[in-house]
């Protein structure tokens, strides 16, 4: 057995929780991995709402989609995911929601994601998560403004209640140049 890297971690956790006929949020999309990873998961009879502020990201993420015949039980969103209740259907529960926070590989990296706004996309996720359904939550720090995030993201972790949620943390501790970490909110 090999301990997992922060990002593989991510889809084992979420391989636990998600089924078909789900709706998930991917709250940055990015590139598109987890947005495909997630609408695999959820299947044609599932919706997969993906958020981010760069439109690049999202046109590329369509084309994927497109080509991998997952475009059906996708909504793709230009906003940020501090919105994202507005672009939910009423009553609308999800089982879980995934974020990497940071900034876009290969592109502008003075675009970065914000402690205010993540902060407030969580517990906006956390409002509408199912019981079992998880947050995920895999930090990139190593970019100026990174350890910012990550310091207020942790602290705002801390004061969860742990009645309604349990949080996990995972990083290697040993590596160098910033390791991402992982961080896992379940509502109980």
């Amino acid at each position: 057995m090999n301990l997992e890297s922060a990002l593989r971690y991510s889809h084992t956790l979420l391989d636990q929780v998600v089924q078909p006929g789900d709706t998930v949020v991917d709250a940055t999309v990015g590139n598109g991995n987890d947005t495909i990873y997630l609408a695999s998961a959820v299947g044609k009879n599932g919706r997969v709402y993906g958020f981010d502020v760069q439109a690049a990201g999202l046109a590329a993420t369509k084309t994927q989609l497109v080509l991998t015949g997952l475009s059906l039980q996708t909504s793709l969103i230009h906003d940020g995911h501090e919105h994202l209740l507005k672009h939910l259907p009423e009553n609308t529960q999800i089982s879980a929601a995934i974020f990497n926070l940071g900034y876009l590989p290969g592109s502008d990296k003075s675009i970065i994601t914000h402690a205010k706004t993540t902060i407030s996309a969580i517990k906006q996720c956390l409002q509408i998560l199912q019981r079992g359904g998880l947050v995920i939550l895999v930090s990139y720090y190593g970019h100026p403004g990174g350890k910012d995030e990550l310091r207020e993201l942790q602290t705002f972790l801390h004061q969860i209640p742990q009645k309604q949620f349990q949080v996990l943390n995972y990083q290697f501790i040993n590596q160098q140049n910033d390791p991402p970490i992982l961080f896992a909110i379940q509502k109980r």
